[in-house]
């Protein structure tokens, strides 16, 4: 055996315990559980947690706000929620978002779509930086490793550069703490043999100048899916040191390996009374060849510097490297047609990215014209570098049976060969200075402002032979300035009501790393607007907690992907979205909690013109596709008793448009998620979770107007952790 593949197979091999194994081995001995105080397991139930107004928002604002006092909407996932609900995934992560719907071909990562727009248009962030690729880098993974997840609706290009018109969402690592000791680990087992071993620890030294942090997850598991296998393992360790008083270093290491067999691409849809629908029977074929891929192994470090500087002066330098290296080989298409299902669409494709970069941040609080005030001001420096290899053979490979697939081989497919040849490597180079500024007025008043000037500079080299169209070289330079200024208003301690307004930049054919000539010769960037208002009320008691938004973004020059011509693209003059958004927290009784949000967007193509035939078509006024109308989400969590937990949640998506003609709708749908908690003393937890539980059959994103991805049908699992601090 290959010492490369031993990792892998101890993860295997580790996931494939029973979960009755794990169990006599790790619940205390007899009689422990029957003497535990039962004050003490109330006190430490899963439904005390902390109100989510009172949490950080590092990701909304420069300045270290909390929720409560950040003028925009903002919702923080902490590991409490995360571990509550029983989140596997950053997408699983994602319900908690007022309003957003993720769906994950293996091609497009974590596709969301919020406030109205969707895709890259939605930025996704990991610990505040932007690789500049999240259709990609985004892609699910388990969320064992991340502290929390913060996401902010609408334009901040202003903190976080260029992108994030729909919202932004931040992926924020566990790091090591001199502040306590902790062990913990978790043994899952569920439907379709998918299993997983997780382990974290924080260490300190006796004189807590130093602290080490750990964290480990490996997942294996075959799929409700025909033939599709998945293997995946994540480490996250990090250093902390106290060099001198007020003065800390943190290096931080990641490592993401993932390797899917016969990834599933979605299958055909039918076009039914003007409706796009998907039929039960077809809804786990796999029609991808039979040596089907998708691999990625993604490394990240950071080096984080921190130093308190007295009472009013913080300063912070972070220094970045990401690299990642991802491969495809798939048929990626299918249609219905006469004789079973025409696949086409075959690509051998591999993404080489690496990212450096440094950020340097100066907080300081005093006094502005006599008035309390705080101040962030930094600079930032990236070089991003991106190299495609593609083999794309776009023509129809074969027609197959829809009940009988005989996938075949990649290597079946005329021209197909495993050779990476390079396609083109795009270069991008930003540097970036910002500030940010909240300033008390008075009579509960406070103006916060901010402003951020970027320098991009995008150099493209053609690998292949040049055209026309495909230049050997060329190059396009940006600078933008975004801003955000808002006005708050605290009526009450536990009361706040806000105005803002923000702008955004965006590359007009998603990200920069891989913008082609074609999507840059005739665009600029795109340009991106909100106005929004909003309240956030909390009750004297903790007990109870509310939110809205209300909200208007308009995007100009923008351009989309034409389907009818691959590797070209389309300009939308304008697209336009406003909508409300509302989300609450009740604990009626000590024991009983309740939660949820609902959300209403109208979405427009304002002006848009699409290629049909040869002939162009106006689309003004159409709804984009994948964007639902209201989506909403409820949860329940109730303590039976000291040892006992029943929780319930309940998610419901309207429906869609599948294309820009709007000539087909995605049907909605409602789901329900229960589970069972049993404490088996201070520190376990025994959990049975079942998720779709009335099987709901539903598209979760329709691709293209011709095909659908479905959501996962019902599936159980059975949850062991364990806690020790």
């Amino acid at each position: 055996m290959p010492i490369s593949d031993l990792p892998r197979v101890a993860a295997r091999r580790a996931v494939s315990v029973p979960a009755a194994l794990c169990l006599y081995l790790l619940l205390p001995p007899a009689g422990a559980a029957d003497v535990a105080d039962a004050t003490t397991l109330d006190a430490i139930r899963v439904t005390a947690r902390a109100n989510p107004l009172q949490r950080a928002s590092g990701s909304a604002s420069r300045l270290d706000l909390p929720v409560i006092g950040t003028p925009a909407a903002v919702t923080t996932i902490d590991r409490d929620l995360l571990d509550a609900r029983g989140v596997r995934t950053t997408a699983e992560a994602l319900a908690s978002v007022p309003g957003l719907t993720v769906a994950s071909p293996p091609g497009h990562g974590n596709t969301v779509t919020w406030r109205g727009f969707s895709g890259s248009q939605v930025s996704q962030l990991f610990n505040g930086i932007d690789v500049q690729y999240a259709s990609i880098a985004a892609r699910p993974v388990d969320a064992w490793q991340y502290e929390r997840i913060e996401a902010i609706g609408g334009p901040s290009s202003f903190l976080h550069g260029v992108g994030a018109v729909g919202g932004a969402i931040n992926y924020v690592t566990r790091l090591a703490s001199l502040g306590h000791d902790q062990a913990r680990w978790r043994a899952a087992w569920g439907s379709h043999r998918d299993g997983t071993v997780a382990f974290g620890m924080n260490l300190r030294d006796a004189a807590a100048r130093q602290a080490l942090a750990l964290d480990l997850s490996a997942r294996d598991g075959d799929s409700w899916i025909d033939a599709q296998q998945r293997s995946a393992l994540a480490a996250a360790g990090s250093w902390r040191v106290r060099l001198a008083p007020g003065l800390e270093h943190v290096l931080a290491l990641e490592w993401q390996d993932e390797d899917v067999r016969r990834p599933y691409w979605g299958v055909p849809g039918e076009a039914t009374g003007g409706r796009l629908r998907l039929d039960p029977a077809l809804a786990a074929r796999n029609y991808n060849v039979g040596d089907g891929r998708y691999a990625q192994d993604v490394r990240w470090v950071r080096s984080l510097l921190e130093w308190q500087r007295g009472d009013g002066d913080r300063v912070r330098n972070t220094v970045y490297h990401y690299d990642a290296l991802r491969d495809y080989r798939n048929v990626e298409s299918y249609r219905l047609a006469e004789g079973g299902v025409q696949r086409s669409g075959a690509l051998l494709q591999r993404h080489d990215h690496e990212v450096w970069g440094n950020r340097s941040e100066w907080l300081h609080e005093g006094l502005l014209a006599g008035r309390p005030a705080r101040w962030a001001v930094g600079a930032e420096a990236a070089w991003n570098r991106q190299t495609r290899f593609p083999l794309s053979l776009p023509g129809v490979v074969d027609t197959v049976p829809v009940d009988a697939v005989a996938p075949g081989r990649f290597l079946d497919v005329p021209g197909a060969e495993l050779a990476y040849r390079p396609d083109r490597s795009n270069r991008l180079r930003s540097q970036a200075v910002y500030a940010e500024n909240l300033t008390t007025l008075g009579a509960g008043v406070s103006l916060l402002a901010a402003l951020r000037h970027e320098r991009l500079q995008l150099e493209v080299r053609n690998h292949r032979a040049p055209g026309p169209g495909n230049p050997a070289r060329f190059e396009r330079r940006y600078r933008p300035t975004t801003g955000r200024l808002a006005l708050e208003w605290a009526p009450a301690p536990n009361a706040r009501a806000y105005v803002q307004a923000s702008t955004a930049a965006d590359p007009p054919a998603g990200v920069l790393s891989t913008a082609s000539f074609a999507q840059l010769r005739d665009f600029d960037l795109s340009s991106g607007r909100q106005a929004e208002l909003g309240a956030k009320l909390q009750s004297a008691d903790g007990r109870s907690h509310a939110t809205l938004a209300v909200y208007r973004i308009v995007r100009r020059n923008l351009a989309v992907a034409d389907p009818d011509n691959p590797g070209q693209t389309l300009p939308v003059g304008r697209q336009s979205a406003r909508g409300l958004e509302l989300a609450f927290g009740w604990k009626p009784a000590q024991r009983l909690a309740l939660d949820g949000n609902l959300a209403w967007v109208d979405a427009r193509l304002d002006a848009f013109t699409e290629t049909v035939a040869g002939q162009a078509v106006s689309r003004a006024g159409n709804r984009p596709p994948n964007i639902p109308a209201r989506v909403g989400n409820l949860w329940l969590d109730w303590q039976l008793q000291p040892r006992w937990a029943l929780g319930a949640g309940l998610r419901a998506v309207s429906a869609r448009q599948a294309d820009a003609a709007n000539s087909l709708r995605v049907p909605g749908y409602a789901t329900w998620d229960a589970h069972l908690r049993w404490r088996a003393g201070v520190r376990t937890e025994l959990t049975l979770r079942g998720r779709n539980l009335g099987d709901r059959r539903y598209i979760a994103q329709a691709l293209g107007g011709q095909m659908a991805w479905p959501g996962d049908p019902r599936s159980w699992e059975l949850v062991l952790h364990q806690a020790f601090d």
